[in-house]
């Protein structure tokens, strides 16, 4: 297979982003996983998505950049990736979509996991506390020239630019654990 058929595969476009593939598998995995689709093809179509992830997200780089590299890539993922990606989806397709969406090959593909809403966090509060800081720094040792722009309007912004990031990833925060409940609680059901 070449990268417009592994395109094709997840209905993507060639110039789409990482985010764009790992949200298009995920559809595809829930769409063709054995264990929610019962056709006679689904199996195929599953592995088929699982294969065109790996390779495009193992290349993603590469093969976006010259078509030397393209080749090179491809001939690689032949060479040493593509017979363990059936394997692997053969085995995902075995199992249960439940315990499937339990492995950390499908949790990678979430766009929005734990990881980096801590990290939005933590960045919000460092954001918030270096500008109050920074604020009370500058009226302690203010500028021998006055600026253009006030040194209270700029502590106002960048505070509620934090303020607002802060809101945000909580929000993200909150959803992510009860959506994580949610699966839990699904999970224990089907059990």
């Amino acid at each position: 297979m070449t990268a417009s058929d592994y395109y094709k595969i997840l209905g993507l476009s060639p110039d789409c982003s990482v985010n764009e593939i790992k949200k298009s598998y995920r559809a595809k995995a829930r769409l063709y996983h054995p264990d929610i689709n019962h056709t006679s093809e689904a199996k195929d179509k599953f592995i088929e998505a699982t294969e065109a992830y790996e390779f495009l997200v193992a290349n993603y780089g590469r093969i976006q950049n010259q078509e030397e590299a393209y080749n090179q890539a491809m001939e690689d993922w032949r060479k040493y990736r593509q017979t363990r990606a059936q394997r692997r989806a053969s085995a995902y397709a075995q199992t249960s979509y439940t315990r499937f969406s339990n492995t950390k090959f499908y949790r990678s593909t979430r766009i929005m996991d734990a990881t980096t809403i801590i990290f939005g966090l933590v960045v919000s509060v460092m954001m918030i506390v270096i500008t109050i800081f920074g604020y009370i720094y500058r009226l302690k040792n203010p500028l021998p020239e006055p600026t253009p722009v006030s040194p209270f309007v700029s502590f106002i912004m960048l505070l509620s630019l934090g303020v607002i990031f802060f809101t945000l990833s909580t929000v993200y925060l909150k959803v992510y654990i009860q959506s994580s409940k949610k699966k839990k609680k699904k999970s224990a059901q089907v059990a």
